[in-house]
């Protein structure tokens, strides 16, 4: 049991400011808790003396880290995209093989057609995703004008050297099509889940797109290099620069909003994924 200085002690007990008690251990106790004396008058009557208990297992669990958190909450949108690559894909992917994109480009049997498609559809999606920027239904749309990561022109130019090749230039498909209205919708409404679109599609595609496209070209294009894969300045200054841009925009959400954009992670993934599935039709 805690042991008490005896009254005849009192005046050397009020000179410490805190005095800390351990108790017997037991789950249903607090291990120790602390007598403030800070406030107390050595001439008052100790029974009316009110000192202060604060019991160690009271206190405020510690707050929750997210990964990546401590670097911006980009690299926690990193974290999560990681998550949903498979190991092929990423080295802290956990996303099991199950849809024909998602096996190693090695293994893939494009077609020229079928790239046709992927490519259109992702120049609908390009497209919507660059007017809702300059239209800007939420100021901090306007954020993300003029990045250097557009792609729509350079797609323009692909299709249009396909065409002088010979090749019928498709319509947008399904996929294509649902993607662009979900982000038109999602955009007037939810800027936190637009944003978590808008950073998976463009960064994927300076990635993991990127080398796609090179494989592909070396299967179908005798290695042409489209300017789907190119980008006028040095990309990563660009990315870093969207990087800061994202950041600081995320610096006014709060954590809900944070994780609700985190969320949105899976379907950006669904909705890119059903795309590129066409270079296989």
């Amino acid at each position: 049991m805690a042991s008490l200085t005896p009254i005849s002690q009192s005046q050397s007990l009020f000179n410490k400011p805190q005095l800390k008690f351990k108790l017997p251990s037991s789950d249903f106790l607090p291990k120790s808790f602390t007598v403030s004396f800070s406030k107390m008058n050595p001439t008052m009557p100790m029974k009316s003396a009110a000192g202060v208990v604060s019991a160690t297992t009271a206190e405020m669990p510690p707050k929750k880290r997210y990964q990546g958190e401590g670097k911006g909450f980009v690299e926690e949108m990193r974290f999560v995209a990681m998550k949903l690559h498979t190991r092929d894909q990423a080295k802290e992917g956990e996303k099991e093989v199950k849809e024909p994109q998602e096996k190693e480009v090695a293994k893939w049997d494009p077609t020229v057609q079928g790239y046709l498609k992927f490519l259109v559809d992702s120049k609908l999606v390009y497209d919507t995703l660059e007017g809702i920027v300059d239209r800007a239904p939420f100021p901090s749309y306007a954020e993300f004008r003029d990045t250097g990561l557009e792609r729509s022109e350079k797609l323009a130019k692909d299709l249009e050297w396909f065409k002088e090749q010979g090749h019928a230039i498709p319509e947008p498909s399904a996929p294509g099509i649902t993607y662009a209205e979900y982000l038109k919708e999602l955009s007037e409404k939810d800027p936190q889940a637009f944003l978590c679109h808008f950073y998976n599609i463009y960064f994927a595609h300076s990635a993991g797109g990127r080398m796609i496209g090179k494989k592909v070209a070396e299967m179908i294009l005798d290695k042409k290099d489209l300017e789907f894969y190119k980008w006028d300045g040095e990309l990563s200054q660009l990315l870093q620069n969207v990087r800061e841009k994202l950041n600081k925009v995320a610096e006014s959400w709060t954590r809900e909003e944070k994780n609700h954009c985190l969320e949105e992670t899976e379907k950006s993934f669904k909705h890119s994924g059903e795309i590129l599935r066409l270079i296989l039709s």
